[in-house]
């Protein structure tokens, strides 16, 4: 059975051959590489501060700047771009994926099943800290540029920041669809005179290319020893990013994103942060703002201006991704139903979710009253990414053993090597813990808390439900024998388990005395896949007597929309009349209780979230005119 919901199937391969790989990349460099291609802002800005104690000498330019390279060649081009992309689930990417995919290779009551899972969640959840500290510190960063070129700018900073950042996700609401046509071309043009300026110094002073050599980053750490290693949580800054290859790619298709990777963001990346360093190397006073440095003073405010814009850019990416995880989530089910606007009629993708909207506004307003610069913010990002990236490893070598059959002996070496990076710069970073630091793993925790409560606090919900349930076969069969009163019409009641009779059709039961002449027990089921097959949304079994059991299917990334897919289902060969049609839903009363479940404030927190959570029937898009709820208690 087929509904109407155009499932979006496309893979990157189609896409690729509909599209071109040029203009795919083009998109792909607006969209993707936003973050990352804004990190020369701020991070040998970061590394240099006096905060750190590395002066920009000769020989530290060169290690830090060994470091940058061999990071962005090894963390970003080997781990993500030619490995991690690997681990796609139909086309997507993101750490959503990889729960799913590592949840299918799992034995489901493995204990590592559980902990990769945890690990998982908590990756997600820190994404979320990632999603505020992004726009703060890219745009406050680019608006600092005024405070060189005018010192007496320097006031104007935090409220013009400020204001950008408002006005972008007032904005949202709106989509993005439209403005969003000229990011691939701001952001060429950001890469590229990236690459000019950065190539400039180095002809100036192409003795800075020996940063190449491997050796430069050693002699460094050992050099400084403690002070070495702990700037790596600033030179982590330039791989920030770098999970947005991954969660990106079903949008674009690995293949676009690997060639702009290569052949166009990386070299202009590499180019300006080595001429960041050669002009540090010619002059010192300059590591105060390396990147507004190696711009001419008569270019400086209309660099200011395309610096804001490109930070901007890397911003809305970020929001948008925060967005697209919530919705993953929800679907998944680790949130309670939030309200959902897709803002447009041709792309699934581009959804606005209100409640984070206005949640991160205010957490980056805190944050830049509360942090003031980008360098001290400098303190609070790398956390966040560091402690995501390091759980991408784990998870896909997880993968790797499961659904590729790797070889123990690579599983072994190629963890060990990509988690010594990890957690040499997770390390460092977690000595910011008091400087800032804490702030992403404030919002990790509090998320992960709350995706872990909404999750066990379901099965608790579920498993009380089954043991107040009555089967549904017997049920029917009781009914057979002794027939109510069939009146005209369908009535459609939405339950979570097609085997056992949902709790409103036995209060309407109870109350009304009378059945509708034909009656669907409807379940929807989101798989852990992001898109769900037109031909795989419907399935409808027959009962008997009128009676019809239907599952509808969506990926997690799909959007719900159940009236939608239920013009699409025919009852002896005709289409539901869905002006004839009334929707039955159970609304659970929680009552919190002393109860073998869940600690007493989690209970609270579970209820909580259900109390405010999105209604299903603005959920699933279900006209308030044809639904009655029928009230139940349950006891958790």
């Amino acid at each position: 059975m087929q509904s109407a919901i155009p499932a979006n199937t496309s893979s990157s391969q189609d896409a690729v051959h509909k599209q071109g790989l040029a203009a795919l990349a083009i998109a792909a460099v607006g969209i993707v590489y936003g973050d990352i291609g804004t990190s020369p802002l701020y991070a040998l800005q970061t590394v240099f501060s006096s905060e750190h104690g590395i002066n920009a000498n000769y020989g530290d330019v060169l290690g830090v700047l060994s470091l940058v390279f061999w990071s962005l060649l090894i963390v970003v081009s080997l781990k993500f771009v030619v490995f991690i992309m690997r681990a796609d689930n139909k086309g997507e990417g993101g750490i959503m994926a990889l729960i799913a995919l590592m949840q299918r290779v799992l034995a489901p009551q493995a204990p590592i099943r559980r902990t990769f899972l945890l690990l998982g969640l908590f990756g997600a959840a820190l994404f979320f800290g990632d999603g505020i500290i992004t726009p703060a510190i890219s745009v406050l960063s680019a608006v600092e540029g005024l405070e060189v070129g005018a010192p007496g700018l320097k006031t104007f900073v935090i409220p013009i920041s400020i204001g950008i950042l408002v006005a972008l996700f007032f904005i949202q609401r709106k989509g993005t669809a439209t403005v969003g046509i000229l990011f691939g071309p701001i952001m060429l043009v950001w890469f590229a005179i990236l690459a000019i300026l950065g190539g400039l110094e180095i002809y100036r002073y192409p003795a800075v290319l020996h940063a190449l050599n491997p050796g430069y980053a050693i002699d460094f750490l050992v050099h400084h020893k403690i002070k070495g290693f702990l700037s790596l949580g600033a030179v982590v800054l330039t791989v920030t990013g770098a999970e947005a290859l991954y969660a990106d790619m079903g949008h674009f298709g690995k293949t676009p994103i690997r060639l702009a990777w290569f052949l166009f963001v990386l070299p202009a990346l590499l180019l300006n942060y080595f001429g960041q360093g050669a002009m540090m190397i010619l002059d010192p006073s300059t590591a105060a703002n390396p990147f507004y440095a190696l711009s001419p003073k008569w270019a400086l405010y209309p660099m200011v201006g395309l610096s804001t814009v490109a930070t901007v850019i890397a911003s809305q990416a970020v929001i948008s991704g925060v967005f697209s995880m919530t919705h993953q989530a929800t679907q998944l089910g680790f949130m309670p139903r939030m309200n959902v606007v897709h803002t447009s009629a041709r792309q699934m993708g581009q959804i606005y979710v209100p409640v984070m909207n206005w949640v991160m506004m205010l957490g980056v307003i805190a944050l830049i009253f509360g942090f003031k610069s980008s360098s001290n913010l400098g303190w609070a990002y790398g956390l966040a990414v560091t402690g995501t990236i390091a759980i991408d490893t784990l998870l896909v070598f997880a993968v790797a053993r499961g659904l590729w059959k790797w070889n123990w002996t690579y599983i072994l070496v190629g963890a060990t090597f990509f988690l010594i990076i990890d957690l040499a710069f997770l390390g460092a970073n977690l000595v910011k813990i008091i400087d800032g630091g804490w702030f992403p793993l404030a919002v990790g925790v509090f998320m992960f808390t709350l995706m872990t409560t909404w999750k066990r606090g379901r099965e608790i919900l579920a498993q009380r439900q089954q043991a107040q349930s009555i089967a549904l076969q017997p049920f029917l069969a009781g009914l057979a024998s002794h027939p109510p009163l069939r009146v005209p019409g369908t009535a459609v009641f939405l339950t979570t388990n097609l085997d056992n009779v949902p709790h409103a059709m036995l209060h309407n039961l109870v109350h009304n005395k009378v059945i509708h002449e034909t009656v669907l027990f409807l379940t929807v089921k989101i798989k852990d896949e992001p898109w769900v097959d037109e031909a795989d949304r419907i399935l409808l079994d027959v009962l008997g007597d009128e009676f019809y059991r239907v599952t509808v299917n969506y990926g997690f990334k799909d959007g719900p929309d159940l009236p939608l897919a239920l013009a699409g289902v025919k009852i002896r060969g005709v289409a539901l009349n869905l002006m004839e049609t009334s929707f039955f839903l159970s609304r659970e009363t929680l009552i919190t209780t002393a109860m073998p479940g869940m600690a007493p404030w989690r209970e609270k927190l579970f209820v909580s979230m259900a109390r405010n959570g999105s209604s299903a029937t603005a959920f699933f898009h279900i006209p308030t005119n044809r639904v009655i709820e029928l009230g139940t208690q349950v006891e958790l």
